[in-house]
């Protein structure tokens, strides 16, 4: 996937790693790189274009596809995290959890994979997490979507590989951005994230590992 001269749109693109995402792919060269957040007056990165947008939402999600017919780049960021456990938190967070970390990038894939093949396939990047690999007190049910999230992106990236559409998995530890802003530990930059996310990207990797404690938890899997 050559960045430069893209159609790139990035979901979750308001702040966080979305926004990174949103100024470095305009860095690259893209052509057009499309900021999608729920409100896209919080949009504030010079030359992107604001696209209101619930991942959530089939109807929101099938009229940004028609409104972008000349996409050939995705980048699934959008996601949450509730604090939740799967035995004794509120059934209600874990399914908005799995409904925005799993259902809403595979809506996503769905929705916009036919404009990609029309585009010659272009790629497809997933923001998945080091917990797609293991489970931790307190983010069990946060770990369940993106452990399902995982088997997506494999499971697509095959789907997609007859209409040459790349499909990219990145993974990383905790990064410094809203969502981990109530944990006191070490956290990755998220520019050096979005970084190595589209170096990779570039190189058709299927993964991207962001940092040392993700590269140690997918190699422990084998034990």
């Amino acid at each position: 996937m050559k960045i430069e001269g893209s159609i790139a749109l990035v979901t979750g693109g308001n702040r966080g790693i979305g926004r990174h995402f949103v100024q470095q792919l305009l860095d690259r060269g893209a052509a057009k790189v499309y900021a999608a957040a729920r409100n896209p007056h919080t949009v504030d990165v010079p030359d992107a274009i604001p696209v209101a947008l619930d991942i959530t939402d089939p109807d929101a999600v099938a009229a940004a596809a028609a409104a972008i017919p000349d996409l050939t780049l995705l980048v699934n960021n959008a996601g949450i995290t509730t604090g939740s456990d799967l035995v004794t938190g509120d059934l209600s967070a874990i399914k908005q959890e799995i409904d925005t970390n799993f259902y809403g990038p595979l809506g996503m894939i769905r929705t916009f994979a036919p404009v990609l093949a029309r585009n010659g396939g272009g790629a497809i990047l997933n923001v998945n997490s080091r917990m797609s690999w293991l489970s931790y007190p307190g983010a069990n049910a946060y770990a369940a979507s993106k452990a399902a999230a995982w088997s997506m992106t494999n499971g697509v990236r095959m789907e997609l590989a007859a209409q040459n559409t790349q499909v990219t998995g990145l993974y990383l530890s905790s990064t410094d951005t809203d969502m981990m802003a109530g944990w006191d530990i070490l956290k990755n930059d998220p520019a050096d994230v979005v970084t190595t996310a589209l170096d990779g990207l570039e190189t058709g990797a299927p993964e991207v590992l962001a940092d040392q404690e993700t590269k140690e938890t997918k190699a422990s899997l084998a034990t």
